[in-house]
């Protein structure tokens, strides 16, 4: 399940990635290690990044 890089610009929505961080853990079981733990803390930082920037916009 490879990860869907936003366009050029413009980040995904907290939702979008939240979505993918659940069928990540739901593909997962739950268990993260190796490669799937690396992106599994991408993908929460992306994440992160998308609520700021959701929270400023709607500020």
């Amino acid at each position: 399940m490879p990860i869907t890089p936003p366009p050029e610009g413009r980040a995904r929505s907290a939702e979008a990635v939240d979505a993918e961080i659940r069928e990540l853990l739901q593909a997962t079981g739950g268990w993260l290690w190796g490669p799937t733990r690396d992106r599994y803390e991408r993908l929460r930082d992306e994440w992160v990044q998308a609520v700021r920037e959701e929270m400023t916009t709607a500020a």
